[in-house]
């Protein structure tokens, strides 16, 4: 099992929002999550998703979770540097 910190989870908001013509703020302001909130998932260094959060990043981005994110093949972890990080909404996946 990987240590806690290692995933292999790859995020793809920077290219979906260049896609959308949007920004981050924009991102935010339509999810209805902080600036820094979302920061965090984009950089890959949440450790949590909730459900709902999911849920509202599709509708503004007009996409489906697949777009979001992708798992790296075995032996290519990426590094997290923070803790968990809950967002809006109840359900939470984790990517542990």
């Amino acid at each position: 099992m990987p240590a806690a910190d290692d995933h292999r989870v790859e995020v793809h908001i920077d290219r979906l929002l260049t896609d959308r013509g949007l920004t981050l703020t924009d991102l935010a302001t339509r999810v209805g999550i902080t600036l820094a909130n979302l920061s965090v998932l984009k950089n890959g260094h949440a450790r949590a998703i909730r459900f709902s959060t999911l849920t509202a990043l599709c509708q503004a981005l007009d996409c489906q979770p697949g777009d979001l994110f992708t798992v790296l093949p075995d032996g290519a972890a990426t590094s997290l540097a923070t803790s968990a990080v809950d967002v809006r909404g109840s359900a939470t996946a984790r990517f542990t």
